[in-house]
């Protein structure tokens, strides 16, 4: 599947790769079957308008005005209400993928036909997503709990005419896309505003295209670590897979598997090789214990994402003609502590493989020349590149304390508790793109010393990221402009990947 082919929504089986596939910008499609269940939904919702039960959200207000009675007349502008007051977002929007995904993701559960909206407004998002009307959505403003209620309140606005958009690379007001488009806005029915707010889609769309660059990283640090091994002409009796049956523990096991698979007819095995000391470094000897559990957590937040892809999250939801439940499916806890979680593990990675970079940067451990210079004394080689793993790496443990463990309540007193998930989603964003400028200053320190002890037989995949490296950034013969250097590693790091 291509960027450019159609995703069916149809409020199930909706995965991980499709979701990246319409972030990236691949169009979606309404799948038939869903229609008559969006109809169903939508009867049910109008036949409980006609009964005049209370109904949380239908004929009453929100939150802490729940047990505000709302007239009939009043049901249109309560809805319309809701999507004006709650857009109160601030900060930088979120990124065009991040937007085309929450916008997929919230049309994805209106498709289930639990939220009880009308097919005409499944349509209307539909057709916003694929003639790239883009809302401008802040990323300050939900605290994870009710939902995403702000960001998702800027998502929706356009529909309705209202606020601003990108369209065709252009900021410009959402009536004059909509104008150019031949879309017409949208007129809220009764329950439509709080259907389209009452979500985990923003967090869920900015942590998914996070773990999906947590498992490319997940990826890249095995090699890496494997390419220093050979860099270091480490012991690869701590790969020995009896070393790791005999503890059980299966990233342990996956990641030795890996690392032993990336130096298949490497030097490292040749029975002349000479090593320089008994045990090495815990960085590198005991790397697959380190990488092992990071792995594992990783594997869990992405579980925990792609089961919240199809997962109906809205408040009431409609069940039948006779049964509009309140709950709270709206509480984003699940995927705050798994984004925590994996920004615990991205951390990891990122400390131990400082660790490594200092290594082979001092000569009491790698003997090879101070910080891989050519001349010592004279040039300084990769020093300062520690300088900058050390600066990311304190960052990382900053980003690294979880941030749903401080709930701060709302909505005076009803939202008692929340769960902070977005500032978990942003956290884990920005710490994917922190891990992996440490790991390529690894890589690129590990080719280097590779190159000084003249080391020619690599692994079957360390060859194939040494060669990528060499591509980038050519032999350090000299002191140079090391940030050259850096992003030359970050491209050879990004094409090993694909």
């Amino acid at each position: 599947m291509g960027y450019h082919d159609v995703v069916k929504l149809k409020g199930e089986g909706l995965t991980l790769e499709q979701a990246y596939l319409i972030a990236m910008g691949a169009k979606v499609k309404i799948d038939p079957l869903a229609e008559e269940v969006i109809e169903e939904g939508r009867h049910a919702v109008e036949k409980i308008i006609r009964r005049g039960d209370p109904v949380y959200g239908v004929n009453t207000g929100f939150g802490y005005f729940a047990n505000k009675s709302i007239t009939d007349d009043q049901l249109l502008k309560l809805q319309d209400n809701i999507i004006q007051s709650h857009a109160a977002g601030y900060g930088k929007p979120l990124s065009l993928p991040e937007t085309r995904l929450a916008m997929a993701l919230r049309l994805n559960i209106l498709v289930k036909g639990l939220t009880g909206v009308r097919l005409e407004l499944c349509q209307a998002l539909s057709d916003h997503i694929n003639y790239g009307i883009y809302p401008i959505i802040p990323e300050y403003g939900s605290v994870g709990a009710s939902g995403d209620l702000c960001p998702l309140a800027h998502l929706a606005l356009p529909l309705t005419g209202r606020g601003k958009v990108i369209y065709e690379g252009n900021e410009i007001s959402a009536m004059e896309a909509l104008e150019i488009t031949g879309i017409t806005p949208i007129t809220l029915a009764e329950k439509e505003g709080l259907g389209l707010i009452n979500g985990t889609q923003i967090m869920l769309a900015i942590g998914a295209l996070a773990i999906v660059e947590a498992k490319r990283l997940r990826t890249l640090v095995d090699v890496i670590t494997a390419l220093t091994y050979e860099a270091m002409v480490a012991h690869t009796d701590a790969l020995n897979p009896r070393i790791h049956d005999a503890r059980g523990q299966l990233g342990q096991i996956t990641s030795a598997t890996t690392i032993r698979s990336h130096l298949k007819g490497s030097y490292l095995y040749d029975d002349d090789t000479q090593r320089y000391k008994i045990q090495d470094p815990y960085s590198l000897r005991c790397a697959p214990q380190i990488h092992g559990p990071s792995h594992e957590a990783i594997s869990y937040a992405e579980q925990v994402v792609k089961r919240e892809l199809n997962a109906a999250t809205d408040n009431p939801l409609i069940f039948s003609e006779d049964s509009a439940l309140s709950g709270g499916n709206f509480h984003g806890q699940p995927l705050a502590m798994a984004y925590d979680f994996a920004a615990i593990a991205l951390a990891e990675y990122a400390n131990v493989s400082e660790r490594r970079l200092n290594l082979l940067l001092d000569p009491n451990h790698s003997g090879l020349p101070a910080f891989l210079a050519k001349q010592e004394g004279i040039e300084s080689g990769y020093m300062a590149t520690q300088y900058l793993a050390a600066a990311l790496v304190n960052e990382g443990k900053l980003m690294a304390n979880p941030a749903c463990t401080d709930s701060i309540p709302g909505n005076v007193g009803i939202e008692d508790h929340v769960s902070m998930g977005m500032t978990s989603a942003r956290k884990l964003r920005r710490m994917t793109q922190t891990v992996k400028v440490v790991l390529a200053l690894e890589a690129m320190a590990a080719a280097v010393a590779i190159d000084r002890r003249g080391t020619k037989k690599l692994g079957r995949d360390t060859k194939r990221l040494y060669d990528l490296i060499r591509i980038h950034i050519p032999p350090l013969n000299n002191d140079r402009v090391v940030a050259d250097d850096i992003e030359g590693a970050l491209k050879a790091c990004e094409e090993y990947e694909k």
